[in-house]
């Protein structure tokens, strides 16, 4: 999960424009050669409006709270002058921005289709078109050689309209009806559901306004669908019955602003189960899918500091489960009835504490899961029959798996992807019953790739109290380890998402101009186990932080760069990590791309009205309690901006970012000119028809990455390199 300004403004005109004609990569730009702010007409100023807060008996005060008066014309105003500025600063990389864009758009298919997927007798698949920026949702009947039937076109729902984000669709048990969720606002948390005949091709005159997660249950006229509050929690679960007057029956309402609610329906299509949890402990709740009409009732009662998933067998359930004593998850299983008494269920899988039980997966025939171990994943399964263990064994010491499974639980066969930071994505079919694996499908880059132009390294950075910390490193073959090589480093870093090296067609436009990219591992992610990821939040969370800042040391100490040269990114949470390191270490980057980041941490922490803040508390600490309190501000972006010199900066953000509120990057802008003392540009670029994941376009999202590429090569003066042999 992840976290969620009319002011006087000058036309901004390009004083200084800057020519770089460098011969090498490596050649380093006089700083003097470089724009810098002072080059430029004034950005635009946010108005000082002081705000007095008091905590814990201390006075605070914040000039930039009215920042999130998003109604406010002043507000859109002072976002629009931003945008205006920003396109000033980089007016001189228009062409450069084009031709990155080509480059990008010229390493994606642009007519593909996906692997098709057996479900229920039909094959679901999706395809996209030249020219057209977004996906199509098709499937067949019994045959890949049938007709094909188009589910949805988001190519004509998005017409009329400046955004259109897809939240899914489910088919009824009998494939006559489909239930669907869009939005046009570019949110990731709202949706309207409605329902389309598939006989007739028309919509029923059902409409909701809720959640993107529903599920069917087996009568195909019953869909039960997850509700959010003000706070854009999910917290009730509603039961509605197609074309039926009154109002929809509320099933479930989950009392504990800790909590999520969702809803899931077993692989064997015989239960519906009702998920609640927070960062740290759940309960599920069970109906069968036969009886919608019936009441859920409690599979386990939540403890706290406990989790567990349950998966339906037709013999027994099957559950990953996770405590104190077993964090990094075992697997046990119960019997079909009197599973309530925890001393019937059996162990099946035992605890690892050097191995992460990720997911579980239930067959007839076959139990299969994903782990992480040592920072690297992999799946192993089980046969029901004969209690044999396996593992899918993968060829090289860095890569990324994931596990996609198979929807039919008859099924003998799994899928996965492979790919590492120079191996584009390979789809496989794996037989468990054999052990063989088929590729179905490889990646195509149609602008051409050869893996063996690029070295991949698996290197381990120091943290500050000793700790080993991994990380991925990727750069184009015949690079000199010289100290003088641009270099991006990336990471996440938060809610135990793993930061893992999968291939990243974009990063091509970097590394082929010489840059050396790196993905730091780091705390708070769960590459190493569960216990990677305590030891990056709450009184821990630092700990991010300084790994970042001793992976980016390890860069420099090893030749790869120097702090001239160095950049690095993040977004949302990782967006945080990017404040904190500008704050703690502003002298070891050049540059900082900041996407949506969560920097106004205390504030935020502290609306219990925003989106998600209370069960963030078991993230990042309760700051209505002192010791949370002081921590977090001893970390927060936002109150922790200094006098002092800092890097060059790309900050961006979507008005209807309902994770991150837009107002959070906009103020962390505006006291950074405030406050800093170089004359280093800060850019504030903010999206104002879409939220959290950016433009909902394929095409546009390209352009918005060679926007923040345009702006790293041009504050490293390197604008003019081409694409070459190093």
């Amino acid at each position: 999960m992840l976290r969620y300004f009319v002011l006087f403004f000058c036309s901004c005109t390009l004083l200084l424009t800057f020519s770089c004609t460098q011969e090498k990569v490596n050649d380093e730009t006089p700083k003097s050669e470089i724009a810098m702010e002072s080059d430029f007409e004034s950005p635009p100023a946010a108005a000082v409006k002081a705000s007095e807060f008091q905590e814990h008996g201390y006075t605070r005060i914040d000039n930039y709270y009215w920042l999130k008066e998003k109604e406010n014309p002043e507000v859109i105003n002072y976002l629009e002058a931003e945008n205006s500025y920003a396109e000033t600063v980089l007016a001189s990389t228009k062409d450069l921005q084009n031709k990155i864009f080509e480059e990008l758009k010229g390493r994606i298919k642009e007519e593909d289709t996906s692997v098709p997927t057996l479900r229920n007798g039909y094959y679901y698949y999706s395809r996209t078109e030249e020219g057209k920026q977004y996906s199509i949702y098709c499937r067949k009947k019994g045959s890949l050689e049938a007709e094909e039937e188009i589910l949805i076109d988001g190519n004509k729902m998005i017409e009329g309209h400046d955004a259109f984000i897809f939240g899914g669709y489910s088919i009824s048990p009998d494939n006559k009806i489909m239930a669907y969720a869009f939005n046009h606002n570019g949110s990731y948390v709202e949706y309207t559901i409605k329902f389309k005949n598939l006989e007739t091709g028309e919509d029923y005159p059902d409409v909701i306004e809720a959640g993107s997660n529903f599920e069917w249950a087996n009568d195909n006229q019953t869909l039960f669908y997850g509700m959010y509050n003000e706070a854009l929690r999910p917290f009730q679960i509603y039961r509605h019955k197609l074309e039926a007057s009154g109002k929809d029956a509320l099933v479930y309402e989950e009392k504990d602003d800790k909590f999520n609610l969702g809803i899931y329906k077993s692989k064997t299509d015989d239960y519906l189960f009702l998920y609640s949890g927070s960062f740290t402990t759940t309960e599920i709740q069970y109906l069968p899918a036969d009886h919608p009409d019936g009441q859920f009732q409690v599979f386990a009662p939540r403890e706290k500091d406990v989790e567990y998933s349950v998966s339906h067998h037709k013999d027994k359930f099957i559950i990953r489960y996770k405590d104190p004593d077993h964090k990094n998850s075992k697997i046990m299983e119960a019997p079909l009835t009197g599973f309530s008494d925890k001393s019937s269920w059996k162990e099946v899988v035992a605890h690892d504490p050097e191995v992460l039980i990720q997911n579980v997966d239930v067959f007839a025939d076959f139990l299969v899961y994903s782990v992480r171990t040592n920072g690297l994943e992999e799946i192993r399964y089980m046969n029901f029959k004969d209690g044999s263990q396996e593992s899918v064994s993968f060829p090289e010491p860095v890569y990324t798996i994931g596990y996609r499974g198979a929807p039919e639980y008859d099924s003998k066969k799994v899928r996965y992807a492979y790919w590492s930071l120079n191996r584009p994505q390979t789809t496989y079919e794996y037989d468990l019953s054999t052990a063989d694996a088929t590729i179905l499908k490889v990646q195509e880059i149609p602008s051409g790739f050869n893996p063996d132009d690029y070295v991949v390294e698996r290197t381990w950075a120091t943290a500050k109290d000793g700790v080993k910390v991994p990380m991925a490193v990727l750069y184009k073959k015949g690079l000199q380890k010289d100290g003088n090589n641009p270099s991006h480093l990336y990471s996440y870093g938060s809610y135990g998402s793993s930061t893992d090296p999968y291939f990243r067609s974009s990063v091509f436009s970097l590394v082929d101009r010489g840059f050396v990219y790196a993905i730091a591992q780091i705390r708070g992610g769960s590459e190493l186990g569960e216990e990677w990821y305590e030891q990056g939040k709450l009184l821990n969370k630092k700990n991010t932080f300084t790994d970042f800042i001793a992976c980016a040391e390890h860069l420099v100490k090893e030749k790869y760069t120097n702090p001239d040269m160095l950049t690095a990114s993040g977004g949302s949470a990782g967006g945080l990590l990017m404040g904190a390191v500008s704050n703690m270490r502003p002298d070891l980057f050049e540059v900082i791309v900041s996407r949506v980041p969560f920097v106004d941490v205390i504030n935020t922490m502290l609306d219990e009205s925003l989106p998600l803040t209370t069960q963030e508390w078991e993230q990042w600490g309760n700051p209505n309690e002192k010791e949370y309190y002081d921590y977090i501000m001893s970390y927060s972006p936002y109150d922790n901006i200094e006098a002092k010199d800092y890097p060059h900066m790309l900050v961006t953000a979507g008005l209807n970012d309902s994770q991150v509120r837009y107002h959070e990057p906009a103020k962390y802008v505006a006291k950074m000119r405030e406050l800093k003392t170089d004359d280093n540009i800060v850019v504030l670029k903010t999206n104002m028809e879409s939220g959290h994941g950016g433009a909902s376009g394929r095409f546009d999202r390209l352009k918005e990455t060679a926007f923040s590429y345009a702006f790293i090569l041009d504050r490293l003066g390197l604008k003019d390199v081409e694409n070459k042999e190093i």
